[in-house]
């Protein structure tokens, strides 16, 4: 069966980092500088404005949620009377701040870019970082290749997206939060996968922008059972939804549409697939 998406909600910027949570999706409109929700009828809501430019987004075990604040490298709280720093990650994160999940116990694994994408600058390496709670910060992976959309297991496995090496990387988790057992996942044949979720059948869907575009889904070891294509490129997916079964896949034209006059080419499409989705985010 063909899989076809619909469109949900557009007129967004660049929307990026969704997460199926409290019944919404939530999301950033990255260059519009908010982080928002949409549900299942496309009604929309601005929740909190980053400045910074908001991406990935997780939730403290309280109920509280945090966002990365990119292009200041930070990571931010939003508290009853607003967003709160709760730690400054310049000094371990290479550049941009980037996606990330919030395990179990509210901690948050936060890649970045390594470098500037936007001005071309040559491609150099990047670090996973680690945020406690209470704002503790260390390095926990070095040598990623743009380390991207990431997931955990429910057995605790961390797999991550290295979009400029076209693989999937996985780690274990350790008592303390650090990350070991370095592998290989999924090498992707001609696809560079930005965001990614899991299944409760452990596959990965993943969204891939540039090669061969559209969102696929991939098993470990690198076979991919499904290709679904959108209309111009896809950066992100998140399964959700009441029953777990809707795959919202993010998408624009570019990923640099240009400033305060940027065109709102975003949207957010949906795909309704057989099998739940599982895991964090």
């Amino acid at each position: 069966m063909k899989l076809e998406p619909k469109i949900l909600l557009d007129g967004l910027i660049f929307p990026e980092a969704p997460r199926w949570h409290d019944e919404r999706l939530f999301f950033s409109d990255m260059l519009a500088g908010h982080v928002m929700t949409v549900d299942m009828d496309g009604n929309s809501e601005i929740v909190v404005e980053v400045p910074g430019q908001p991406s990935g987004m997780g939730w403290l075990p309280d109920g509280r949620m945090v966002v990365v604040s990119m292009t200041d490298r930070r990571l931010l709280r939003l508290d009853p009377d607003g967003l709160l720093v709760i730690a400054d990650l310049r000094q371990l994160a290479s550049f941009h701040c980037n996606d990330m999940v919030v395990d179990w116990q509210g901690r948050a694994y936060i890649g970045n870019f390594g470098f500037d994408l936007i001005a071309q600058q040559s491609f150099s390496p990047a670090e996973i970082v680690l945020v406690t709670p209470d704002g503790r910060s260390r390095v926990v992976a070095k040598d990623m290749a743009f380390p991207n959309g990431t997931v955990i297991t429910p057995d605790g496995t961390l797999i991550i997206a290295e979009t400029f090496a076209a693989r999937l990387t996985a780690f274990d988790i350790e008592a303390d939060g650090s990350l070991t057992n370095r592998r290989e996942w999924a090498r992707l044949e001609v696809a560079f996968p930005d965001g990614i979720c899991l299944d409760a059948e452990g596959a990965i869907w993943f969204a891939s922008p540039e090669g061969k575009s559209g969102v696929m889904r991939v098993c470990e070891g690198g076979q991919v059972t499904h290709h679904i294509k959108v209309s111009t490129k896809a950066y992100a997916c998140m399964l959700g939804g009441p029953d777990g079964r809707t795959l919202f896949v993010l998408t624009a034209e570019t990923i640099s549409p240009g400033g305060a006059s940027a065109k709102a080419s975003g949207r957010i499409e949906t795909v309704r697939v057989e099998i739940p989705g599982a895991g964090l985010p």
